[in-house]
């Protein structure tokens, strides 16, 4: 992939199958122009909707990598969920990992590896009994279905919908940097559920949303918040633990 002076992407692929795939993982083809038309003046998101025109999610190229991803990064720092991952892979013989290849793995296996019981279960048990690429045919169901299955939350959807499915409609409730964000803006800290709240105004734009609210966290984009702000609430809170 080459991205030339004037902003197009010049990709290069050996097939025509292959191409596709290039265009869904880089989102190519997603037409957000009404996304930043409805919130480009939003008080929170509006700032970085306009700086940050042309930010894309970065999607993975099958949904059973998208689903390990979301597995991995539950509940843990970022970097030590991108080991795993990166060991699970390593493990499966297969990149990116397909449901096969996944599925041939036991809970032992993936524990090895660093994923707790329990993660390693609930991952096993997705990959051997959904057929999760298929879910990108069932647009009106596959949310609701991903939903059915125990160890699978609202941030995990989101990641599945956001990076495997291509969708913008879910949001990364409970998503650590966007408590950091409610926590800047509310001088407390808050409840993980509570992002939910944060999201709500953006309807089925809610992932795209939560992508560009982190972002623009990160760059000082999001008015009356900041990291250092997030910080010091944290650490009042842990002194009042």
């Amino acid at each position: 992939m080459t991205q030339l002076h004037d902003g197009r992407i010049l990709v290069r692929a050996s097939c025509e199958r292959g191409a596709d795939e290039a265009r869904f993982m880089l989102a190519l083809d997603d037409d957000t122009s009404e996304f930043h038309r409805r919130f480009s003046r939003d008080p929170l998101l509006g700032p970085s909707t306009r700086a940050l025109r042309g930010l894309r999610t970065r999607r993975k190229a099958t949904v059973a990598h998208a689903t390990l991803r979301a597995i991995c990064g539950q509940l843990i720092q970022a970097g030590r969920a991108l080991e795993i991952e990166r060991s699970v892979i390593r493990s499966c013989g297969e990149d990116p990992p397909t449901r096969e290849g996944l599925a041939r793995m036991s809970p032992a296996a993936l524990a090895k590896c660093g994923l707790a019981g329990s993660r390693a279960s609930t991952l096993t048990r997705l990959v051997r009994t959904l057929d999760l690429e298929a879910l990108k045919q069932r647009p009106e169901t596959a949310l609701t279905r991903l939903r059915r299955e125990h160890g699978v939350g609202p941030w995990t959807v989101g990641v599945i919908s956001l990076q495997g499915l291509g969708r913008f409609d879910a949001g990364l409730v409970a998503d650590l940097g966007l408590v950091k964000l409610l926590a800047s803006l509310r001088g407390r800290w808050p409840e993980p559920e509570e992002t939910t709240e944060l999201l709500e105004p953006y309807g089925e734009w809610q992932g795209l949303a939560s992508v560009f609210l982190l972002q623009g966290f990160k760059r000082g984009l999001i008015p009356g918040a900041s990291t250092d702000r997030a910080r010091q609430v944290r650490a009042r809170a842990s002194r009042a633990a």
